[in-house]
């Protein structure tokens, strides 16, 4: 199959920009999927860990790709259901 690719690639010029754009868009959403996998703490693998995992989450960490100016402050009533709950 790859001399069936290779060789309409050499045929037809035309046709190498746009396998370049395809092969990039593809690399970089596989890196974003494997980057989202280790690095965000809200996607999980598997689920026989924790029950609540968004309790694990630190809030003072950022969990968007671009944050600017976030200020996180706890909120009273939530942190009270919380100890009541525990």
């Amino acid at each position: 199959m790859n001399k069936g690719i290779l060789r309409t690639l050499r045929t037809k010029r035309e046709l190498i920009p746009l396998a370049g754009i395809l092969s990039f868009a593809a690399v970089g959403a596989f890196s974003f999927c494997v980057y989202s996998l280790f690095c965000k703490s809200d996607v999980i693998i598997h689920k026989t860990g924790s029950s609540e995992p968004w309790e694990n989450i630190d809030p003072a960490k950022p969990q968007k790709l671009v944050t600017i100016n976030q200020q996180w402050q706890p909120i009273k009533e939530l942190e009270e259901v919380k100890k009541l709950t525990k």
